[in-house]
């Protein structure tokens, strides 16, 4: 199964589900999502998503300078973007159950 499209359909959530408890920049948020076994997502995907929360106000910004090279834009999760994840978790749980109903039904008939 090619991962990379299941990957389009979660990014949001995920991403959402990420900066959740912490704000992140852009590569935090990649480092994040890698770290919980997004190994194949690219660096690209996360930063467009980032955007794309960004512009449809799921997320925030702000701008933290650095003294050790340019300044960094954080995305923190808005009271929109917390509802949008209540939702899209819900969806997900619903959906992953009718996967795993459907799976189970796939097993039996194979025994």
């Amino acid at each position: 199964m090619d991962v990379s499209q299941l990957l389009k359909g979660v990014l949001d959530v995920a991403v959402l589900a990420v900066v959740k408890d912490e704000d992140g920049y852009g590569y935090d948020v990649l480092r994040r999502l890698r770290a919980a076994g997004f190994d194949e997502i690219g660096d690209a995907s996360v930063y467009g998503t980032l955007r794309r929360l960004y512009l449809n106000g799921s997320l925030t910004s702000y701008v933290v300078p650095s003294d050790e090279g340019p300044h960094r834009k954080y995305y923190a999760i808005n009271d929109a973007g917390r509802t949008v994840l209540e939702e899209s978790i819900k969806t997900w749980r619903g959906f992953a159950d009718s996967i795993d109903q459907v799976l189970k039904l796939n097993r039996e008939v194979a025994a």
